[in-house]
């Protein structure tokens, strides 16, 4: 199947009760931003994935004030006029991360985040050397698996897969439609 969105046309696959989707290759990576730290991290990297996204690798992901300085950095000047989204990163083990991302227009953390989970993965596989597939576990507990193909710093052939949950039922009325 395929359908056409802002930048451009993306391919899905369902496979029982999960979604696999192919995405745009990214473009614009920057490694070691640098910024004023606002925590203890490791590093700060951007790649845009479709949309931007600031990349920052941390040891403890649990207590950091996710909302604050998410809304910091997302609002930065070396990132504007648009802002970024913002990923907090910990490598959990081989080909297995752990995200948690601040959505530009939502302006809070969110439960998950396709495009942020696969900037994530990228920038694991520069950093750490994982290689395609890369696990993502999400703030909502769910594990979205990122699958690529790289070569030195360029991928490319990026799928997203994850499962299929129904979250929300309702009706569409006629009047609606007008």
């Amino acid at each position: 199947m395929r359908f056409e969105t802002a930048v451009g046309p993306i391919s899905a696959e369902v496979l029982g009760r999960r979604v696999k989707v192919m995405l745009t290759d990214p473009k614009h990576l920057k490694i070691n931003i640098q910024l004023e730290k606002l925590l203890d991290w490791e590093s700060v990297d951007f790649i845009n994935t479709g949309v931007p996204h600031v990349v920052i690798r941390v040891k403890d992901l649990e207590n950091i004030p996710i909302k604050e300085v998410g809304r910091k950095i997302r609002f930065h000047e070396i990132f504007s006029p648009e802002g970024t989204n913002v990923n907090f990163m910990k490598r959990m083990k081989d080909n297995l991360i752990e995200v948690r991302t601040y959505e530009r227009g939502v302006e809070d953390e969110t439960l998950a985040c396709g495009t942020g989970s696969i900037a994530s993965a990228l920038i694991s596989s520069l950093r750490d050397g994982n290689s395609s597939p890369v696990d993502v576990k999400t703030k909502g507990g769910e594990i979205l698996r990122i699958y690529f193909k790289r070569q030195g710093d360029r991928f490319f052939d990026i799928w997203l897969e994850g499962d299929t949950n129904i979250v929300y039922k309702g009706e569409l009325h006629e009047e609606a439609l007008l």
